[in-house]
């Protein structure tokens, strides 16, 4: 693993950010896995700022959402669909078509099933993703997939644990029907991409943090599974990074590393 640490959110959104223009500037036909929550937010701001100010367009990108809640419309407000319009899609050059959500609106099995497979057939067709954005779960998860997800999953119905649904009840109101299963990329989906960016940022994420970089490769903690990535790199700020061991050292490397591509190497 790669681990960059930066000095605040506002710069792992930056680094982010760059990553991904890099990417479309230098792919024919990029294709970009993408992820919700807050986390992302502030890169999908960066990238909409890039765009008006004509640094980039999307026009022939193609995107891969990395989950969808099963049991909710592509419209209702907490669908991961409208949140990736409001705060990407609508705002950006990207044709819509080649937008993907899992379709999960279904709460038969086997509709989801074939909806599962199906996605995992048209990442394939698209020539499989160039760089999957990544957020990581308190309890390490990576999409939806929970403690004890196997690494060589592939996009499937999940059951999101107690903690993930309590920790988004807040986003639903009271009384209303909240999902407790979603479509997700599976662990071997999100191995299967070019190049993972996983970004993390606040002191609520330092110990999953931790234990993705330093703990065991365990299904415990589904995101250690980038270990076994050849080009993953974990963006974090100085609080996510708080709890390493070896922070000293990461940040040593980068140095270095930096250094040596800019010819400076002493």
């Amino acid at each position: 693993m790669q681990v960059i640490i930066l000095p605040s959110t506002h710069d792992v959104a930056l680094y982010a950010a760059d990553r991904v223009v890099d990417v479309i500037n230098t792919k024919t036909n990029p294709v970009l896995g993408l992820a919700t929550g807050s986390t992302p937010i502030a890169l999908y701001e960066e990238l909409v700022a890039r765009y008006q100010a004509k640094q980039v367009s999307f026009r022939q990108a193609v995107s891969f959402n990395l989950d969808e809640y099963i049991g909710i419309t592509d419209s209702h407000e907490q669908s991961y669909r409208t949140f990736m319009n409001q705060h990407l899609f609508d705002h950006i050059d990207i044709a819509k078509s080649n937008t993907h959500v899992p379709l999960a609106e279904s709460k038969d099995a086997i509709v989801l099933k074939k909806s599962a497979q199906d996605y995992e057939a048209s990442i394939q067709q698209a020539g499989g993703i160039d760089l999957q954005i990544l957020g990581i779960g308190l309890n390490g998860h990576i999409g939806f997939n929970e403690p004890t997800s196997s690494f060589a999953s592939r996009t499937r119905i999940k059951t999101l644990s107690e903690s993930t649904v309590a920790a988004n009840k807040r986003f639903f109101k009271a009384g209303e029907y909240q999902p407790q299963l979603a479509l997700t990329m599976g662990i071997g989906s999100i191995l299967d991409s070019r190049a993972v960016l996983l970004m993390a940022t606040g002191k609520a994420k330092a110990e999953a943090v931790k234990a993705m970089i330093e703990g065991p490769l365990s299904a415990m903690c589904p995101a250690s599974a980038l270990q076994l990535h050849e080009a993953t790199t974990i963006v974090l700020d100085e609080d996510a990074a708080s709890l390493l061991a070896l922070k000293d050292y990461y940040q040593w490397c980068e140095l270095k590393r930096q250094q040596l591509y800019e010819g400076s190497l002493t």
